[in-house]
């Protein structure tokens, strides 16, 4: 199986375990299966905005396995950052949920929300009903000198009905009126990769998620092996274009896929499958599943682009077999 030989599973949850309230279909059950093999599972997450005991709550309401010692959150990885760089029992005026306050407070930090109390640091993360006068307060703030922190990058996360904005996107509010970048805590940035580190002890981690800029980009930061699953943000298009840092060690369909054996994929041909580099296009022949096509399109795709990245149209004639 693909999990045989990893002792901890780096699990993202947005596009992988759930999709807002709702599971991932198979995501439980893989969970269980893998937890009952020795496999430790990490639930590490860029959303900052829910505590890591809500997200346990959710995470058994959905039938996975989860306790609060389970999940790694970019709020965590955020105190972390902030305790290191001010004093102990400082004001940090929190932009966001109630996942990033209780954070700060864990790190013997001091939560507020008007920049008149003098925090030194402002701290950003995605928040339900996030308002502009709690961005006003931290644009103030950060103007005043205060470091500025997010809590991640992401500029969409999935839901339910779509995709939609992420921190990403609203951390540009205080950085465009105030001219400062923020500090990031969450993936690809090495401090989330590294609060997962510690509490888990891992010796041999597999990085589980569904963004290529985030996910894998943050266990090619790290030098660990990436498993990259179809379930939330990254298309086949994304993945057979990526470059270098984007390009995941294994590609599955879901979570199902770490209970599989993974096939061998040797020069374009996987399964039935075989890819070709033909007149400047991908060329895709055979038959099989859609994820062995998609992997043999991705050996030959990711040779030819070398340290670059092949264009778009280029793999167009392979994605209505494999997109």
């Amino acid at each position: 199986m693909l999990i045989d030989g990893y002792d901890t599973l780096l699990l993202d949850l947005d596009g992988v375990v759930y999709l807002g309230s709702r599971a991932v279909p198979g995501a439980p059950a893989a969970l269980e299966a893998a937890q009952r093999r020795g496999v430790r599972l990490a639930y590490v997450t860029n959303n900052s905005s829910r505590t890591p005991a809500a997200i346990a709550a959710h995470l058994r309401e959905l039938g996975a396995p989860a306790t609060v010692a389970d999940v790694v959150t970019s709020a965590q990885a955020a105190a972390r950052l902030v305790a290191e760089r001010v004093p102990a029992g400082s004001n940090v005026l929190v932009v966001g949920g109630s996942g990033l306050r209780l954070a700060m407070r864990d790190r013997g930090l001091r939560p507020v929300t008007t920049a008149a109390e003098s925090p030194v640091a402002v701290v950003q993360g995605i928040a339900p009903g996030l308002s502009y006068g709690l961005l006003s307060e931290g644009a103030l703030a950060v103007r005043q000198g205060a470091l500025f922190v997010a809590s991640n990058a992401d500029t969409t996360m999935p839901i339910q009905r779509g995709i939609v904005p992420g921190n990403g996107a609203m951390v540009r509010v205080i950085a465009t009126a105030t001219g400062v970048e923020p500090v990031y805590a969450g993936k690809p940035d090495p401090p989330l990769h590294r609060e997962s580190m510690i509490r888990t002890g891992a010796r041999r981690p597999l990085v589980v998620g569904d963004r290529l800029d985030t996910d894998i980009e943050g266990a090619s930061n790290a030098g660990v092996e990436s498993l990259l699953v179809l379930t939330g943000v990254a298309a086949p298009v994304d993945v057979l274009t990526a470059g270098p840092r984007h390009r995941p060690t294994f590609v599955g369909e879901d979570l199902g896929a770490l209970l599989l054996d993974y096939p061998e994929v040797r020069d374009g041909v996987c399964g039935g499958w075989r890819a070709r580099w033909t007149d400047g296009v991908l060329r895709l022949e055979g038959d099989g599943s859609r994820i062995d096509g998609l992997r043999a399109a991705c050996d030959v795709a990711w040779a030819v682009a070398g340290e670059g990245r092949v264009e778009e149209d280029a793999v167009k004639p392979v994605l209505d077999r494999v997109g």
